[in-house]
């Protein structure tokens, strides 16, 4: 009897042992970084605020990219490696077409103008996303997992060649119509475009929280991505929520593509390689699926990388990208669901 009690408590022992090591490993790690962090800010303040107003206004761009893919993944379980390539598309899309509006200065055409074609790339984007649903992944819902992400990136190919072929193979320049110059702020300057970029992203996001907690669209989104055959017996028409799932996400795309390719400046074929990267990143340190967490983990990352290639006392901008995914793993190895991810039993 003695032995066998002994039996149960040794592996209890041993959980309970590795729990206490992870808890003084994860604050060990936090500590580390806010002493860095602290003798940072001590030693040079204003380097430190600037470099964080940077890191916010790519992170900001980097949580309008990850709202798309945490959208479509939250209801298909599909990782949509095209999404990158789809933004990559919206960016030439504006570029041109404020380009051949002939906008190029902050003044009311300008603006007219931008809104104008911050909706036209909405749609452009949510178009070609709801095209790619039905001609490409709709055939493979129930195909085992590994037929539609190969699929997702044979549509990131086929994305990135017509934008080739649209853009070129060279990085082009293209002017803004969003107001340049900054404002200073205790010796710290913040562009005005960063603030329009802010405002954008936290219309959307409240937009997208409203459609999918509070319409009827946002009910039968949640109810197909518990179950889609139950949602089918209760007269939900699962095809038709799925492309609005992708158009959602293709505006989104749109959207974060104009705010960028205004930012920014320039447009090129590839860069939906690496930035989409970076947004799927940031939604799974944020949890994929939720829609704050992508903004949180788009906002996070950005800070991380502003952060670490302008401060004295950091890594250096060469080791930007590993700096941000030893974050991620760190995260995934403390909480696998991501900071505001929830543990969900798996659907048999």
């Amino acid at each position: 009897m003695t032995s066998s009690a002994s039996a149960i408590r040794a592996p209890q022992l041993a959980v309970r042992t590795r729990a206490i090591a992870g808890r003084v490993a994860a604050i060990l790690i936090l500590t580390g970084a806010a002493v860095l962090l602290a003798v940072n800010l001590f030693h040079a303040p204003v380097l430190f605020f600037q470099s964080a107003v940077i890191g916010l206004g790519n992170g900001v761009l980097y949580a309008l990219i990850a709202l798309g893919y945490t959208l479509v993944y939250g209801i298909i379980e599909l990782i949509n490696f095209a999404h990158g390539d789809l933004f990559m598309l919206g960016t030439v899309f504006s570029a041109f077409t404020l380009g051949g509006l002939g906008l190029a200065s902050s003044n009311i055409q300008g603006w007219l103008g931008f809104v104008v074609v911050l909706v036209g790339a909405m749609l452009f984007c949510a178009a070609i996303n709801v095209t790619i649903e039905f001609l490409a992944y709709r055939r493979l819902r129930r195909a085992p997992k590994l037929a539609p992400l190969i699929t997702a990136v044979g549509m990131s190919f086929i994305l990135q060649f017509i934008g080739q072929q649209w853009n070129g193979s060279t990085q082009r320049q293209w002017p803004s119509v969003l107001p340049a110059g900054h404002f200073t702020i205790g010796g710290v300057d913040i562009d005005r475009s960063l603030i329009v970029v802010v405002l954008v992203t936290g219309g959307l996001l409240a937009t997208m929280t409203w459609i999918v907690t509070k319409t009827r669209a946002g009910k039968a989104m949640r109810a197909t991505a518990q179950d889609q055959d139950a949602a089918r017996l209760m007269g939900i028409n699962v095809n038709r929520t799925i492309s609005f799932t992708f158009a959602l996400g293709g505006a989104l795309a749109g959207a974060a593509a104009i705010m960028y390719e205004q930012t920014v400046g320039t447009t090129r074929y590839d860069a939906g390689f690496q930035l989409g990267l970076i947004a799927f990143t940031a939604a799974v340190l944020g949890g994929i699926g939720n829609l704050t967490g992508a903004v949180l983990g788009g906002v996070l990352i950005g800070l991380i990388q502003g952060l670490n290639d302008g401060l004295p006392y950091a890594f250096g901008q060469e080791w930007s990208q590993s700096v941000v995914f030893t974050v991620l793993i760190l995260v995934m190895v403390f909480k696998p669901t991501g900071l505001l991810g929830q543990n969900v039993g798996e659907k048999v």
